[in-house]
């Protein structure tokens, strides 16, 4: 099922949208607009085998210092169509792994966005390889006062790691918990996985087990997509080795069941949180939200992306640059804006979106003025298995459903609609 991270879905982008349209829609942005800023570092010290990120080893030096240089002149492309107009408040670091960067470059690159978007305080999160995270790296992070990291954990069984490219003992992730809190990180997200080779229910249970004792703010727990035809560094993961459909789904739920019984709140269908966090409290007010970056408490409707494959969210455009890095930089050195697909968000779109986006985010959503008669067959069928409940214009998803949201929440995309046919597996 799509990610729905935002609708339209990354696969509806093509090439109509460039730097003109990109350009144009910067240019329209009205003064005092909350802004959120994302920077996409595509590297990482070493490349783990499941990882279908758009990332490349960091060895080369010559290469990330280029690209280093381009990221500062994208910035100041983008701040110069702005104008001053837009009020920051949240900038992110993610990848690849932005620690792959030295801390130096991390503090010129900051320093370069805070000023050149007068931002006085933001809001400043990173995610964060933990098997490359240097005391320089820790004193930075305190220095420049981000508040917000997330952390590749995984697993913490030595045979799944050893099977999917990514050693890091327990201990190491202890010391590094523990150092993060000093450094003054508010909110620590662990990144965890089900359905990786050689794992089972009980195999996940430890890692759980141990992640509650770690205690982090935040959890979300993803589901391994075995694709290699499309990712080739998955051709070293053993197939034979991964659970089946039946075993995904189980691990699913265990992980689900055991997070709300210690004291964690779900944050749609698989992230969790601390009842006092912030992404916690959003989902309780119903002010939670779905971008690119997943479920998040930012409310900013405008989103500018920064880096190779980084998407930029409009009110009425999405915009993604170019993937390749040697592309990337070529387009910034011709003075272009390095755009290379995207899609318009028209009335149609943007309805369709919000639908979606209450649905994953709140359970629950308006339903629209005329249904076909596939989306209403398929309604029909959710409420006959007891998943949701309709009345009143509006579609509700039972507690029940958590785990088919996606699937549910895909009647109301168009594209998807005609291909959904019977109840499709949603993990």
């Amino acid at each position: 099922m799509p990610r729905y991270t935002s609708y339209p879905t990354a696969a509806d982008f093509d090439a109509s949208i460039g730097d003109d349209q990109y350009r144009k829609a910067l240019e329209e942005v009205a003064p005092g607009t909350p802004l959120s800023l994302y920077v996409h570092i595509p590297f990482c010290e070493e490349i783990c085998w499941y990882c279908g990120c758009n990332t490349a080893r960091s060895n080369r030096r010559p290469r990330l210092a280029a690209y280093l240089d381009a990221l500062h002149e994208e910035i100041a492309m983008v701040a110069g169509l702005l104008g001053g107009r837009g009020r920051v408040a949240r900038i992110a670091f993610g990848g690849g792994s932005p620690n792959a960067i030295e801390p130096l470059d991390f503090v010129r690159l900051l320093g370069d966005m805070m000023v050149a978007f007068h931002a006085e305080d933001p809001l400043v999160s990173i995610e964060i390889d933990p098997r490359h995270v240097s005391d320089d790296w820790l004193d930075v992070m305190q220095a420049t006062r981000v508040r917000y990291a997330s952390m590749g954990v995984q697993t913490f069984d030595p045979q799944v790691q050893e099977a999917i490219g990514r050693v890091q003992p327990l201990h190491h992730i202890e010391r590094l918990t523990q150092a993060l809190r000093k450094a003054g990180i508010t909110s620590l997200n662990f990144d965890l996985m089900y359905g990786l080779p050689h794992q089972d229910r009980d195999i996940l249970m430890q890692t759980l087990e141990r992640t509650i004792d770690l205690s982090p703010d935040r959890i979300a727990l993803f589901g391994y997509a075995h694709v290699p035809h499309l990712l080739p560094r998955q051709r070293r993961i053993d197939a034979a080795a991964l659970p089946h459909e039946g075993e995904r789904f189980a691990m699913a739920a265990l992980g689900y069941d055991f997070l709300l019984a210690h004291g964690y709140e779900a944050v749609g269908f698989d992230h969790f949180a601390r009842p006092g966090d912030p992404l916690a409290i959003a989902a309780r007010t119903a002010q939670l939200h779905r971008n690119f970056q997943g479920f998040t408490d930012d409310r900013a409707q405008h989103l500018i992306g920064f880096g190779a494959s980084a998407i930029s969210q409009l009110p009425g455009l999405y915009a993604q640059n170019a993937k390749n890095a040697g592309q990337y930089r070529s387009a910034i050195a011709t003075g272009k804006l390095p755009v290379e697909r995207g899609v318009i968000r028209d009335a149609v779109s943007r309805s369709n979106g919000a639908l979606i986006e209450a649905i994953l985010c709140h359970g629950e959503g308006e339903l629209p003025p005329s249904l076909s008669p596939a989306q209403r067959d398929m309604l029909d069928e959710f409420a006959r298995r007891g998943l949701i409940i309709t009345g009143a214009g509006r579609v509700r998803l039972r507690p029940q459903a958590t785990p088919y949201a996606r699937t549910i929440a895909a009647i109301f995309d168009p594209r998807m609609v005609e291909t959904l046919g019977r109840f499709s597996a949603p993990v």
